[in-house]
C-alpha cells in the first residue's frame, strides 16, 4: 500500500485570486511541492497524490487549471474543450503566482513541482521561467512530435533551460507520446551541463500508468508503485537541507 488513509489537513483554498487544492503535513514540513494535474482537473485521484506527499511530510498545492470542473463534475468531452482553451503563457503565470505564496506568505525556503500528462509538460515549461524551483518531476508528460495548437512555448527548449534537478517518468507504450519525442526531451534533459537528470523509463507501461483506472493491468500498478517510491525519494532529498548528512554506508 502507497499511503495510508488521509489524515493530514486538506482544503480547497483561494490563493492570490486563484483556487487551488492544499493538503498539509500534519508535522512541520520539509518544503512544498506544486502539484499540476491532468486534464481531468484536481479530482479525487490528484487529491490522494497531494494528500500522500502531505503524509510524508511535504505541503502540496495543487494548481486547479479548470477554477473547480473535473471528471466528478464535467464529462471528457468538456474537460477536452477546457483542455484545449489552456494557454501556455497564462497557466505559468497563475503557477508562479502559487510558488510566490509558497514562498512569501507560507515561508517555504525550497519548493518543487510534480505534475501528471498535461501537467507534466507543464512542469517542464514551469521549470524553464521560473529558477527557484528545488525539482521537477514530469509523470507521462503528453508532449506529441506534433504540437497542439495551444501548445504556444517549445518544450523541448524549455526542459534544455530548467536549472533544477529533473526526474521524468515516461511509459514505454504511451500511444500518445512516440519514442521520438520521449528521446528529444531526455537529449534536451541531458545536455544540461550542472542541472541532475533522472530519467526511468518502464517500457511495458501505458500513458497515464499513475492513474487507477489503468492498474488493471498489473505492468501500469507497478511502474507506478515503483516510480513513486523513487519520486519520493527524489522530492525529500532536493527539498530538505541535511537529507545526506552522516556516512553513506
Amino acid at each position: 500500500m502507497l499511503w495510508m488513509p488521509e489524515t493530514s489537513p486538506s482544503q480547497t483554498v483561494e490563493v492570490r485570486g486563484l483556487r487551488a487544492h492544499l493538503a498539509e503535513p500534519a508535522e512541520p514540513a520539509a518544503g512544498a511541492m506544486l502539484v499540476v494535474p491532468w486534464y481531468t482537473g484536481v479530482d479525487e485521484r490528484m487529491r490522494e497524490l497531494a494528500a500522500a506527499l502531505a503524509q510524508h511530510g511535504v505541503t502540496a498545492l495543487c494548481w486547479d487549471p479548470f477554477d473547480g470542473a473535473t471528471s466528478e463534475t464535467h464529462s471528457i468531452e468538456q474537460l477536452v474543450v477546457l483542455r484545449d482553451a489552456l494557454d501556455d503563457a497564462n497557466a505559468i503565470a497563475e503557477q508562479r503566482l502559487l510558488i510566490d505564496y509558497l514562498v512569501d506568505e507560507r515561508g517555504h525556503a525550497k519548493v518543487g513541482a510534480i505534475g501528471y500528462c498535461l501537467g507534466g509538460r507543464f512542469v517542464l515549461l514551469l521549470g524553464a521561467s521560473d529558477d527557484r524551483l528545488a525539482c521537477v518531476v514530469s509523470y507521462h508528460p503528453t508532449v506529441p512530435l506534433e504540437p497542439a495548437p495551444n501548445h504556444t512555448i517549445d518544450v523541448v527548449a524549455s526542459a534544455a533551460r530548467t536549472a533544477a534537478p529533473v526526474m521524468m517518468h515516461y511509459p514505454g507504450k504511451d500511444a500518445l507520446v512516440p519514442p521520438e519525442s520521449f528521446q528529444r526531451l531526455q537529449t534536451a534533459l541531458q545536455s544540461r551541463p550542472r542541472a541532475d537528470t533522472l530519467i526511468h523509463v518502464y517500457p511495458q507501461a501505458a500513458h497515464g500508468f499513475s492513474h487507477p483506472e489503468t492498474h488493471g493491468d498489473d505492468v501500469n500498478r507497478r511502474a507506478f508503485e515503483t516510480s513513486w517510491h523513487h519520486t519520493l525519494a527524489f522530492v525529500r532529498a532536493s527539498l530538505s537541507s541535511d537529507a545526506w548528512k552522516g556516512d553513506v554506508t
